[in-house]
């Protein structure tokens, strides 16, 4: 008990480290852009927690603006991201954000939403997830002017095969195998798009390049791997 005690203190204190505040940016130069803005451009709202701030890597290796860039690239002009994410946050926490994020009944071109982690961290029960889950899509619809469409929830990735789950991943794939059933179930059940990660993520196990420097996050180069998975997604979605 006392060593399972001394890792859950351990994982709260490195999920703490170097946080990266939740962050609305509208209409802002953006240094880390590979190319400039230019003309009308559309608006693109990230919902998450570390997975989406890009914990321990450049903000431009983040997949939000990595997104962006791939967009950009193929002629649909998509503007500097407004982000809402910050590490350490659950579902609950993001929804309180949210309630004070000062953009309610703001309407946004697409949506993404990567939120669980925390409350499978935090040993948070499946029923509060669901319930909160539901919440928080309810909320990026809305954000997307109803349309369904325009919405892209991303499974929970799998940290348990990250240096610092210390071979647990027998213990904690399971478990955010479970959460991501929730989050698929309530996404195919509100019509919004749903894209797995999660066996890319796994891939990182014995490959360090995919690990940021934490040994806990994910890098830029495995972010990069999720927009080839969501980038045609989305790209088809906003050429109709």
């Amino acid at each position: 008990m006392r060593s399972l005690q001394i890792l859950l203190i351990a994982l709260t204190t490195l999920a703490g480290c170097n946080k990266k505040s939740g962050t609305i940016t509208t209409n802002m130069t953006d240094t880390t852009r590979t190319k400039p803005i230019t003309g009308n451009s559309l608006t693109y709202l990230a919902l998450g927690d570390s997975y989406t701030v890009g914990e321990a890597e450049p903000q431009a290796q983040s997949y939000p603006y990595q997104l962006i860039d791939s967009l950009n690239s193929k002629g649909i002009n998509v503007s500097r991201p407004n982000v809402i994410a910050t590490t350490g946050w659950t579902t609950q926490d993001l929804i309180n954000a949210i309630a004070t994020s000062g953009i309610n009944g703001k309407k946004f071109d697409f949506v993404t939403l990567l939120i669980g982690v925390n409350d499978q961290y935090q040993h948070l029960s499946i029923d509060s997830y669901k319930q909160n889950f539901t919440t928080v899509l309810n909320e990026a619809i809305q954000f997307a002017g109803g349309d369904t469409s325009k919405v892209f929830v991303i499974s929970i990735p799998d940290w348990g095969v990250t240096p610092f789950a210390n071979g647990q991943d027998s213990v904690i794939y399971p478990e955010i195998m479970n959460f991501n059933a929730v989050n698929l179930s309530i996404s195919k059940a509100a019509g919004v798009h749903y894209i797995d990660v999660t066996p890319v993520s796994r891939t990182a196990l014995g490959d360090a390049t995919m690990i940021a420097p934490d040994g806990l996050h994910f890098s830029g180069k495995m972010y990069a791997e999720w927009v080839k998975l969501l980038e045609p997604v989305v790209a088809s979605t906003l050429k109709k």
